[in-house]
């Protein structure tokens, strides 16, 4: 038995495809395969079912992709212990945010990172969280941000930030004020602009109308962050967004913001790490980074919400 063996186990369950397993890892299937009948061979089991749609995970299976899971924490753990800390960093972390994220940290990030670890390169992608997480899983990047916590899979370690306030965004003219909310219930009146019912804020804003007992009206759909503000802020209608982006365009007038209430509609932030493979100290020094913006932007009122207990990594 051997770490590439517990990896491809945890792969295999997650996606339930040799074939899916084969394109994330970047292995060829029949050395996934091989390594899955090694396995069973010498714990004198089988771990999945093969059919024609896939491979699904026996009882047995389940048990030792439980020990597995464990083993790989470990791993970690002891490399984290093991490692040694030096004074400046080097090398390149690649992180992956969401477009609304993407707006608020890279520029303190980066100064954050130039500041104590000028050797430290960095690569942003900005994208939608499926995209990223797809990424993620392949090697791609390093660490992801991602709105809510992704679907729980074996394969990522999942840390929660903080719990992000969204407001509702209209032109400054319509003189909003944060110091007045408004019940959700008042959308039904307004026209909004609102990302396609793909993206994770749209279901947000539905569900919180469900909520409400109202129907809403959508006259234009835009996925681009920076379309949403710029139809707003020219008059077609009104949306929903985190303060922090648009923070500077409320401060001057452009736009003006007013919290919701009845419900109020939040959404959480969480760093994903892959717990299949070693995370480097850079990533984790970029995961601690992140935390720290955040907090501060929160405290200094820049961003709307609330922070989450740290836990210890």
């Amino acid at each position: 038995m051997d770490i590439s063996q517990l990896k491809t186990l945890i792969h295999v369950a997650e996606l339930g495809s040799l074939s899916k397993a084969s394109e994330r890892l970047n292995v060829v299937q029949p050395a996934l395969s091989r390594q899955i009948r090694l396995l069973e061979k010498e714990l004198g089991t089988y771990l999945f079912d093969r059919h024609g749609r896939g491979m699904v995970i026996t009882e047995a299976g389940r048990d030792v992709l439980e020990h597995a899971e464990r083993i790989m924490g470990e791993l970690d753990a002891i490399r984290t212990a093991a490692a040694p800390h030096p004074e400046a960093l080097t090398g390149l972390v690649a992180v992956g945010t969401p477009p609304t994220v993407a707006e608020i940290v890279i520029v303190p990030l980066a100064t954050r990172v130039r500041e104590a670890h000028p050797g430290l390169s960095l690569r942003f992608t900005s994208a939608y969280s499926g995209y990223l997480l797809d990424w993620l899983q392949k090697g791609d990047l390093d660490l992801m941000l991602s709105y809510s916590s992704p679907e729980p899979l074996r394969t990522l370690r999942v840390t929660s930030i903080m719990v992000e306030d969204l407001l509702l965004v209209a032109a400054g003219s319509d003189q909003l004020a944060i110091d007045r909310p408004l019940s959700f219930a008042a959308l039904a009146d307004l026209d909004l602009i609102l990302p396609s019912p793909r993206h994770g804020l749209r279901a947000i804003v539905e569900s919180c109308a469900r909520r409400a007992g109202i129907e809403i009206r959508t006259v234009v759909e835009a996925d681009s962050f920076r379309a949403l503000v710029d139809l707003v802020a020219a008059g077609f209608g009104a949306t929903v967004l985190p303060l922090a982006p648009i923070y500077a365009a409320v401060e001057s007038g452009t736009l003006s913001v007013a919290p919701l209430t009845d419900p109020a509609p939040t959404r959480e932030l969480v760093i994903a790490y892959p717990s299949d493979r070693a995370i480097s100290p850079a990533a984790r020094f970029l995961g601690e980074a992140v935390t720290d913006v955040a907090a501060d932007l929160v405290q200094r009122g820049i961003w709307a919400g609330r922070m989450l207990p740290r836990k210890k990594s």
